[in-house]
């Protein structure tokens, strides 16, 4: 063979060669991993993102930093499980069943986890459900049944009862990054569910002595009289009346006659710390005999209420020191492995938070702190950092929101809006929303059903079962909603106008149930 041949033959053999390596070769991951992660009644006010007074989370405000903050995110319904439903589906609570916290998701339904296994993607979540049924469209789960426990919980792995040592934030994210460990190229998508800070906000032992010596001031709103609203009156979930001394502010007295004690209380209160050790249980019960000692002091009513709303925030704000170290171990692990730049990072909570605002702890009603959600999203090379946005967006956008950067078309059924255009700042095809829907159902803890319209101006509220009430705020003159303007001579055809907006809405999102379509 000459040499001009052998050249010849050596190029082919090379060329063919190449070709079995580029077959043999994995193609090159498109569509971006999405990782959900969920807290369970974060409030925006103790997040440092929104210009929290009360804590610093600089690893859960990096991602607003590096993406995009929504600054006027909201909720359809105000609690747990409705919330999470919502977000599965798409679609607010009358079309996708789940209307309060009493009843069984319905699995079989279309959901966000189920679309994105259609287009090739791994789909998992780990952590917190509480939608009583089992989980559909995820190639792996690992949930806490129901509520759960910080310490030592158990958990449903593909419906194997599991437990496992440590504190539930961190073994969430543990499972969290394992499985993202194991994907192997495959787009990914995960639902990072926390439990924290959820009542009864039990810290982890390391942040024990944190915020102690810290007075947090109390809200503009906290000491409202209620006049002329009706719903908050006959309510039971007030910082004043309704935290228990032992389950709450866990102060070790089974007896104190001074304040309230559930007849629960000590009992779930040991339910909880049973997954301590003995050495850490003496680190626990000696950290809190220093909070006795303080209560033992407190002479008058209101000295009890102001001590239990600081006890509150302590925990409170322990469990999100601990959930923010946990955002950055995720965001740590996404930068060391190359996956951050093709991976959409998106912070939220299932709604929004009382923390002192109007006297109160918990959400449901439609008052802005519990109507109110964090939402922050990161994509980098697409949403540009430090985009802060200040259109109306909601709970219900982010399913279709998620499909869409994804390059995954939203089912037509889905009411929510892709927020795409917001994010990428492309032309919308249609004008974005100026005023949205709220509708919340659960009577647990003497409150009342009710739905309502919010403008930039206007907050305009029916609560309809069991009593039949009207709110209207005047938001440019009340920001803090203190003064129910219903009555008032000189809005009463700014509620003619509402109203009818607020029947449009209900017609848009087809909700006729117990609606102003039916009353007067």
């Amino acid at each position: 063979m000459n040499l001009r041949a052998f050249l010849m033959c050596f190029a082919t053999c090379v060329c063919c060669l190449n070709g079995f390596a580029q077959q043999g070769l994995p193609k090159k991951q498109t569509r971006p991993n999405i990782i959900f992660i969920m807290a369970d009644d974060h409030a925006y006010q103790a997040l440092g993102a929104y210009g929290s007074r009360l804590i610093k989370t600089p690893n859960i405000d990096r991602i607003a930093k590096e993406g995009a903050l929504m600054q006027s995110a909201y909720v359809t319904n105000s609690v747990c499980s409705p919330s999470r439903a919502v977000i599965l589906t798409g679609k607010y609570s009358h079309l996708n069943g789940m209307k309060d916290n009493g009843t069984y998701f319905n699995g079989a339904q279309q959901t966000l986890p189920k679309i994105f296994k259609q287009y090739g993607y791994n789909t998992a979540i780990v952590g917190k459900w509480h939608l009583f049924s089992q989980p559909t469209g995820f190639d792996y789960w690992n949930i806490l049944p129901d509520q759960g426990h910080y310490y030592s919980p158990h958990f449903f792995k593909n419906g194997k009862d599991t437990v496992y040592k440590g504190y539930v934030t961190d073994i969430i994210t543990d499972m969290a990054i394992n499985w993202i460990g194991e994907q192997k190229g495959k787009p990914f998508f995960l639902m990072l569910h926390h439990k924290a800070p959820h009542r009864n906000a039990m810290p982890p032992l390391k942040y024990l002595d944190k915020f102690s010596n810290v007075k947090f001031p109390l809200p503009y709103s906290f000491y409202d009289d209620y006049a002329n609203k009706p719903a908050l009156q006959r309510q039971s979930i007030t910082m004043k009346n309704d935290l228990d001394i032992r389950y709450d502010t866990k102060i070790p007295c089974d007896t104190c006659p001074v304040t309230k004690i559930n007849e629960w209380a000590p009992g779930e209160y040991e339910k909880e710390l049973v997954g301590l050790n003995p050495t850490e249980r003496k680190i626990w019960d000696a950290a809190y005999q220093k909070e006795y000692e303080k209560f033992k002091k407190l002479h008058t009513k209101d000295e009890i209420t102001r001590f239990q709303y600081q006890r509150y925030l302590e925990d409170y704000l322990r469990c999100i020191m601990s959930l923010d170290d946990n955002v950055g171990r995720v965001l740590k692990y996404l930068d060391k492995t190359g996956l951050a730049q093709n991976t959409i990072v998106i912070y939220t909570s299932d709604q929004g938070f009382y923390l002192g605002e109007h006297g109160l702890y918990d959400k449901r009603f439609m008052y802005e702190e519990s109507f109110r959600t964090p939402m922050m999203i990161r994509y980098p090379g697409t949403v540009k950092p430090g985009n802060k946005l200040n259109q109306f967006v909601l709970n219900l956008d982010l399913a279709p929101t998620m499909l869409d950067l994804a390059g995954i078309k939203p089912p037509d059924d889905m009411q929510g809006e892709s927020m795409k255009p917001l994010l990428t700042k492309q032309p919308l095809v249609k004008k974005w929303r100026d005023e949205i829907y709220y509708h919340y159902y659960e009577l647990s803890f003497n409150l009342t059903a009710h739905y309502g319209i919010r403008t930039r101006r206007y907050a305009l509220m029916h609560f309809y079962n069991p009593l039949d009430a009207w709110e209207l705020y005047d938001l440019q003159k009340d920001p803090y909603e203190m003064k129910n303007v219903y009555n008032d001579a000189q809005y009463q055809s700014t509620i003619v106008e509402l109203k009818a907006h607020l029947k449009a809405l209900q017609v848009k999102y087809k909700d006729e149930e117990e609606s102003f379509l039916k009353k007067k």
